[in-house]
């Protein structure tokens, strides 16, 4: 539906910015004259906004392989958003999350966490063009304290001393950057659908949509912290996230999403704000936004993403392989307490 023909486009729309540099134009698109903002330090100039209610994310499941087999996942919605002035200066936008469940940690978060941004909107043309910085945060969603051997790993790691991503303030930082550029953390979120790939008729929403565009990112490599046992552990935890997810988040993936927007909204700041609040610190329980649906990962066939036959056995594995490692260096340099925490452990997951 175009502008003209959709009857609940509020008015007030002016426009102008997309036009007020001849570098901001397409088919270049240089956005290098403009700052890099964070998401929530301009709130108060925010005037409208495009929900993105079909966050519609891609990745290869076997990336460099022969077939690298991609998949197609509609992430949470009803969360991510587009703010923008009456003139069409993009101020803040919230990107979404998803969960992984794993058969021996529990629920793990996902979310696609802005760090800058910078770009505009233009409601004459149902087009957009934004710069970003993103990372990716992983940590244990609702339901990881119901789990047994996480309980467990949770109260080595504090008797160790160091932090266990239980929320998004203590997760897992995996950095990103333009596909190809390590050295280039800023890439584009540009107007239409990708080109890397057609995506399935079930990945797509041009009826329903106002309009679409798309971001390609590369995974990069996790942080790191000042603790070895704290970067072994995270170590453990992206591996079985890959291995339950298909490889999302593998180090050299590219991620790929087609960003379907919502007819322009008004923006009551006081909601933005605390929409953005609730979703700073941690999705809703069982990965979901409200009243919305989440699809399921699926090959371009529609057929669902399988979770390996053996994910028990090597995510079991793993977590032994973590178990031994953390005991050679408790005694190596630990007290009685820590040794007899690691003697816990070491009969846990056998």
């Amino acid at each position: 539906m175009t502008k003209d023909e959709n009857p609940r486009i509020p008015a007030g729309w002016i426009g102008g910015f997309a036009e007020s540099d001849e570098r901001f134009a397409y088919p270049t698109r240089d956005l290098g004259s403009l700052d890099m903002l964070k998401n929530m330090d301009n709130i108060g100039l925010l005037q409208r906004q495009q929900a993105i209610l079909w966050p519609e994310f891609s990745w290869n499941t076997k990336p460099n392989a022969a077939d690298p087999k991609r998949c197609f996942q509609m992430f949470a919605p009803d969360i991510s958003r587009v703010g923008y002035t009456d003139q069409g200066r993009v101020y803040s936008i919230i990107c979404p999350q998803q969960g992984v469940e794993s058969p021996s940690l529990g629920s793990i978060n996902v979310e696609i966490t802005v760090t800058g941004q910078r770009g505009w909107v233009d409601e004459d043309t149902q087009a957009l063009a934004c710069d970003m910085s993103v990372e990716a945060r992983v940590w244990f969603g609702h339901g990881y304290h119901e789990n047994n051997t996480v309980k467990l790993l949770w109260r080595v790691i504090d008797g160790l001393g160091h932090e266990f991503p239980i929320s998004k303030d203590k997760a897992i930082v995996v950095s990103t950057h333009e596909p190809g550029h390590p050295d280039q953390p800023i890439f584009q979120l540009s107007k239409g659908e990708t080109s890397r790939f057609d995506a399935p008729a079930f990945a797509r929403h041009a009826d329903e949509a106002w309009s679409v565009g798309h971001i390609e990112v590369e995974v990069g490599a996790i942080k790191q912290s000042s603790s070895p046992v704290a970067n072994e552990f995270n170590r453990l935890l992206m591996e079985v996230l890959n291995m339950s997810s298909g490889n999302m988040l593998k180090e050299g993936n590219v991620l790929t999403w087609n960003v379907w927007v919502n007819h322009p909204e008004l923006v009551d700041q006081e909601e933005w704000q605390e929409h953005a609040e609730k979703w700073r610190k941690s999705i809703d329980v069982n990965h979901i936004s409200p009243e919305r649906w989440v699809s399921p990962a699926r090959f371009h066939d529609g057929t669902l993403l399988p979770a390996p036959k053996d994910l028990v056995a090597r995510e079991v594995a793993k977590i032994h392989d973590f178990r031994e490692s953390v005991t050679k260096n408790a005694y190596r340099n630990g007290d009685g307490l820590r040794q007899r925490l690691i003697n816990r452990l070491r009969r846990t997951v056998s």
